[in-house]
């Protein structure tokens, strides 16, 4: 292994990962070494603490720009789990049999902070875990993104929609870089038949959001439990679907487990569909809140709509999400009460 620097709870007590002894419950035949990139973030966190439940050696990769080291330190002392600090940009060696590439900044004001680098995360990231698969002949799962699509001039989204993208805006280093990355995915893949998968990931939300993120749940949830103004942008009326983490980590790990023809891309997402003045509205009642809500200008090439259309998960996953907003707010909003949020930090001025 040969990248960063390996953060594990005691380097005297925790056995090497191939020295652990696998419970009964798991066939060996089945278990893997995985590597996810951006796996102290959100999602990958959630996605780490999964595989490694379903006794998987799982390496962790984050150089914790947007993430949190303590999303992930309850997995610390599993003897089957590393943490590595290291920005994907750059070269990393390791042996793994699959790959889950979630490294990226992925909230608006996060990406558009450092627009440089982000677009360097998603297509020179692409390329190491890429060369990364090519060598160790490992699978390899591409997180893209319903941003790919723009500001979508069908409605729902299907993934045969090639987008509408504003090529020169402020958010074009997410949405280009994405699209980039799905590029070199494909390339890698008719060129060097690297095994490789592609999920277009919508709106998702709930516990370990960072409380600064910029996004819409998080935001509303925070200034709602602050009793502040809750800041819609435009007059609200803009559409997202929002997804809870437990059904979209399953629809991934579906989806890299799926037979090999299914290359995708493929919508993971919530076909419910919510204005934001609706999601404020309801984040104010679940929370009991007094807040008000207030507007401001509406972002350039902010999406006007985004729903998708989830017909290939439910035919090849046999996938489509079971939590609804409420619960899944309920739930999101009770983690938020937990913690204290004067010990997160804007992880960029922008939020």
């Amino acid at each position: 292994m040969a990248c960063g620097a390996v953060l594990q709870a005691s380097a005297n007590t925790a056995p090497r990962p191939h020295q652990r002894r696998t419970p009964a419950r798991f066939d060996l035949s089945q278990l893997k070494r995985i590597l996810v990139t951006g796996g102290a973030g959100f999602l990958g966190s959630h996605l780490c603490e999964r595989l490694v439940s379903d006794g998987h050696d799982v390496i962790c990769l984050d150089n914790f720009f947007t993430s949190q080291k303590s999303n992930v330190a309850h997995l610390l002392p599993r003897s089957n789990f590393e943490l590595i600090r290291h920005d994907i940009t750059l070269p990393c060696w390791l042996e793994v049999d699959e790959i889950y590439n979630l490294a990226c900044p992925a909230a608006p004001g996060h990406y558009q902070y450092n627009p440089i680098k982000t677009m360097k995360t998603s297509v020179m990231g692409a390329i190491n875990v890429l060369g990364m698969a090519k060598r160790c002949r490992a699978k390899v799962l591409q997180a893209s993104t319903s941003e790919v699509y723009g500001d979508p001039e069908v409605h729902p989204q299907a993934e045969s929609y090639r987008g509408s993208v504003n090529t020169l805006g402020p958010r074009a280093c997410y949405d280009e870089g994405k699209r980039a990355a799905e590029t070199l995915f494909m390339d890698y893949h008719r060129a060097n038949r690297v095994n490789v998968r592609i999920v277009r990931i919508f709106n998702t939300y709930g516990p370990r959001m960072h409380p600064f993120d910029g996004r819409a749940v998080s935001n509303f949830i925070r200034q709602a439990l602050r009793a502040e103004d809750i800041t819609v942008f435009g007059d609200g009326s803009q559409t997202r679907s929002f997804c809870y983490r437990d059904d979209l980590v399953e629809a991934i790990i579906r989806t890299m487990n799926a037979p090999d023809t299914l290359i995708g891309p493929i919508n993971i997402g919530n076909p419910g569909e919510f204005t934001i003045r609706e999601l404020a509205e309801l984040v104010i009642e679940l929370t009991g809140s007094k807040s008000r809500i207030i507007s401001r200008p509406l972002p350039q090439d902010d999406p006007r709509q985004r729903r998708p259309d989830i017909a290939l998960a439910r035919k090849h996953l046999d996938w489509e999400p079971k939590v609804s907003l409420r619960e899944g707010l309920k739930e999101t909003i009770d983690w938020f009460r937990s913690i204290n949020m004067g010990h997160y930090r804007a992880p960029t001025p922008n939020y």
